[in-house]
């Protein structure tokens, strides 16, 4: 299969232009240890496959800006006895595919990094989240340091990675969206399959393997974050992920699922009867829920900030209770004394992409940072009544619902990804009992 490596040239080139006499260094990801000798699967580092789309372990990019930019990469070379056991390595020359300027073994790094840095005025990176890269890194900028002593420049200063491969991260250019509406497609494929499969007396367990089945089958990679899936009681639980419980007669499955597909990922959540039909009660929390995820994606649009959406969600959501008869008062006593918290204790949006809490600030100066076209969210409120709910709460002891979908900022307004799944109450008992 030919790969289009030109995006990854694109993104360099914006980083080198950013850069002025600075240079870009990141890591790839290594392969982390299991147990005794397995390693857990591995993915790239998303900023590292941003900018090279390149997916092996032990590697190195410098981007270098000024008058004449340029990229570095440095791999692991071609080994046959290695890639007998671990699979193929694209080695030196075939790295230079991917359309960088110079390419070198891995095994230069101590002497190439620090001329790397030479004159150069600062270095972007990620600093102080890897043991195991950052004293690579102080290695090479003292032997830099020590160059200087004879006459050449080296950086003064390090500067965060995010504040310019996390910038450009935040707006999605047109390939992005198209595997982001995939990632979006095969999960939304998943989540119906689950809603015409879960029935009383299966386990949880059963329901998460047909998701995970469902990806894999429609050539996702992997899942982007663990499955939750809660029934019960169980859906109260914000991040359950053990899976374990048999589904009963009457019972709610909340299903917070997505895959990843080509690095991107999908975040949605459904929450439906296994039995087929909402209770009273199960339909009057679900109505409210979903009467404030639509009251924010209405609002959805560049210019509005996520603290407004939820804003916008935690009034219906407060309103709601109150004509439940769970919480007294008016709307703005419940929002001034955080009494909704106890029913509702997370925030109703988050940015996606490459990670599922993807990057980019949330804020400019202190202040809620607004939407722009370009921009991917999920909205996501949720209302949970644990078994341990006040008494006010009684009749609704148990029942959780999250309804999450994933929405792309457009220029007027926002477009819903993840449409396909059911959701309206009517249509997910159509759903559930096909």
């Amino acid at each position: 299969m030919v790969v289009d490596f030109s995006p990854y040239v694109r993104r360099r080139c914006q980083v080198a232009k950013e850069l002025g006499q600075g240079v870009l260094v990141l890591f790839a990801a290594s392969p982390a240890l299991r147990n005794n000798d397995v390693t857990y699967e591995f993915r790239q580092d998303s900023d590292f496959y941003y900018l090279t789309g390149f997916d092996e372990p032990d590697a190195v990019l410098a981007i270098l800006g000024g008058a004449e930019p340029r990229s570095v990469l440095l791999v692991s070379p071609k080994d046959p006895e290695r890639e007998l056991w671990d699979g193929a390595r694209l080695g030196v020359e075939g790295a230079r595919s991917l359309g960088v300027d110079e390419v070198f073994p891995i095994t230069e790094l101590e002497q190439r990094l620090p001329q790397l840095l030479l004159d150069r005025s600062h270095v972007v990176c990620r600093f102080g989240d890897d043991s195991l890269v950052d004293p690579r890194l102080v290695r090479a900028l003292a032997q830099a340091r020590r160059q200087a002593r004879r006459g050449a420049g080296c950086p003064s200063s390090l500067v965060d990675v995010a504040t310019l491969v996390h910038e450009m991260r935040r707006y999605k250019d047109s390939i992005e969206v198209s595997l982001l509406e995939q990632a979006v497609s095969i999960s939304a494929a998943a989540h119906v399959a689950a809603m015409q499969q879960a029935r009383p007396g299966s386990y949880e367990y059963e329901i998460e393997a047909l998701l995970r089945a469902t990806f894999r089958a429609r050539g996702s990679e992997r899942v982007a974050y663990e499955p939750i899936v809660g029934s019960g009681p169980n859906a109260t639980v914000l991040h359950y992920v053990k899976s374990r419980r048999q589904m009963m007669a009457g019972d709610l499955l909340l299903i917070d699922a997505g895959c990843e597909y080509g690095y991107y990922a999908a975040d949605i959540t459904r929450t439906f009867p296994v039995s087929g039909t909402f209770s009273a009660e199960q339909r009057a929390v679900y109505e409210i829920v979903l009467a404030a995820q639509q009251a924010c994606i209405e609002a959805a649009a560049p210019g509005v900030t996520l603290d407004q959406l939820h804003q916008r969600a935690t009034r219906v959501l407060c309103q709601g209770l109150i004509d439940l008869g769970v919480l007294s008062g008016s709307v703005e006593d419940a929002e001034s004394s955080g009494s909704y918290k106890r029913y509702f204790m997370h925030k109703t949006s988050h940015y996606l992409g490459m990670d599922v809490h993807d990057v980019g600030r949330y804020f400019d100066q202190g202040k809620p940072r607004p939407l722009e076209p370009g921009v991917v969210i999920t909205v996501e409120p949720g209302l949970y009544f644990s078994p341990e709910a006040p008494e006010a709460a009684a009749a609704y002891r148990g029942i959780g619902v999250r309804i999450e979908d994933d929405l792309l900022i457009e220029p007027d307004g926002a477009r819903v990804l993840s449409q396909a799944v059911p959701k309206e109450a009517h249509e997910v008992e159509r759903a559930c009992r096909k």
